[in-house]
């Protein structure tokens, strides 16, 4: 339900390092007062927030919803109340769909479904093929978050391997160009030697020995010395090895920097021992890697030599799933507990709070310039969730919003739950239900036109 003025009382705000008690009123889309004391001066919605943290809207800077022509996995509308179910409140969507986001009109279309059955703020990369360049390089950086080049496996004819199209696109691109990193030429001799060996019958824990550190390291590596060549913006997405890291080694604030990175939810969380529970559920590319690796992404993030906390949420069906490793698709979906994973690995003492609310809050507003959201800010956009350090959330598939209707979290019970969400200005979700206020708006983008 859409309220003209909400005041939210009695909350423990965190925001840009500081944990503080205050009370937050809004008007219309807008934060208009932030302090003690404060009352409503019309008519309203007042929420007392009884001590529960009051962060900002997490933005996820990297999600695929599937739509159009994979809905039978995952659709904009119900990925999206998922999404703000969890917290998240604005995302950055892939362009490897059915058709791909290749040409301005395709990615427009994309634009259009959002506007009428997203609950979340959205906005949408351009996709980059080999023979595109000139389309892409159409795209508006205002209106639009960035480029997208797979220099990996892809949905279609969205792996960019031609050294002339990587040339041509980050020496000219005025945009962020992010990257999903493998060397597809390892990846694919690894598996012609996995194949060779093991036939059909490969397990998932050889998944991280295909998909391997190497073939991170040498990809995210050409992707940085062409940026550097070039002084291109890149924003390497999903680090996985304690190997890259050192890639990123920059003694300049995150607002400084050309070349950024993103670590996701799930790499922070499980490690390739898991494989033998969860077998092709966490499948994924790049790989969950080795529990080493996973301590230096976490001991990253805590240090600074992590950027962006995101999910790469990327839900197949369960009979998907379920196939042999060679069928069964990579990827899982995420976006509805990535807040709750971070501030539960928070409990277990590997970051702060405001270091959570720093990678996915303000961290991706500033990395991409996300015109007036991430922040607790008067006179920023209302983009706020409520979360309880009290209360428990156990994960269901009777509680969860996926379409697909499973999650690798599942039986999961975190230290906290999330009790609201406010969307631009708009009660979304509240204690467990989600509230049909209304579609979230556009994202737009403070970049020189």
């Amino acid at each position: 339900m859409f309220f003209a003025m909400l005041l939210i009382t009695n909350a423990k705000l965190i925001n840009e390092g500081q944990l503080f008690e205050a009370d937050l009123l809004v008007r219309q889309d807008r934060i208009e007062k932030i302090g003690p004391g404060l009352s409503l001066p019309g008519a309203g919605q007042v929420i007392d927030a009884q001590g529960s943290y009051l962060l900002p809207g997490v933005i996820d800077d990297q999600v695929h919803f599937r739509e159009p022509g994979l809905t039978h996995k995952a659709d904009i509308y119900t990925e999206s109340r998922a999404a703000v179910a969890g917290g998240t409140t604005s995302f950055m969507e892939m362009p490897n769909t059915v058709p791909g986001a290749l040409t301005q009109q395709l990615l427009e279309d994309k634009y259009q479904i959002a506007a009428r059955n997203s609950l979340a703020n959205y906005s949408f990369f351009m996709g980059t093929a080999n023979h595109n360049v000139e389309e892409v390089l159409r795209t508006d950086p205002r209106r639009v978050c960035g480029i997208k080049i797979f220099m990996g496996s892809s949905t279609g004819d969205m792996l960019v391997d031609e050294p002339s199209t990587l040339e041509t696109i980050f020496s000219r691109s005025p945009l962020l160009i992010a990257t999903h990193c493998e060397d597809e030429a390892t990846v694919r001799a690894n598996a012609a030697r996995y194949r060779a060996q093991y036939g059909e019958e490969v397990a998932a824990r050889l998944h991280p020995e295909i998909r391997s550190v190497e073939a991170c390291y040498k990809s995210s590596e050409l992707a940085i010395s062409l940026a550097k060549k070039h002084g291109t913006r890149l924003h390497v997405l999903h680090i996985t090895t304690a190997d890259e890291l050192p890639l990123f080694a920059s003694p300049l604030p995150l607002g400084q920097k050309r070349i950024t990175n993103e670590v996701c939810v799930h790499h922070l969380w499980f490690s390739a021992d898991d494989y033998a529970r969860h077998g092709m559920d966490i499948k994924c590319n790049p790989a969950i890697k080795a529990p080493p690796h996973r301590a230096a992404l976490r001991r990253a993030l805590r240090e600074g030599g992590l950027d962006i906390v995101a999910t790469d949420h990327a839900p197949h069906t369960r009979a998907e799933k379920d196939q042999p490793y060679w069928k069964a698709p990579s990827g899982l979906p995420l976006v509805q507990h990535a807040l709750l994973m971070m501030l539960e690995l928070s409990r277990q003492g590997e970051l702060t709070l405001p270091q959570v609310v720093e990678k996915m809050c303000h961290a991706p507003a500033q990395c991409f310039q996300v015109a007036e959201r991430g922040y607790l800010r008067e006179g920023y956009k209302a983009d706020l969730v409520l979360v309880d350090p009290q209360a428990t959330t156990t994960v269901r598939r009777d509680n969860l919003f996926y379409k697909c209707g499973w999650s690798p979290l599942e039986g999961q019970t975190f230290g906290a739950a999330v009790t609201h969400t406010v969307v631009s200005g708009r009660v979304v979700y509240a204690h467990g239900q989600l509230i049909e206020a209304g579609p979230g708006q556009r994202l737009l983008f403070d970049r020189p036109a």
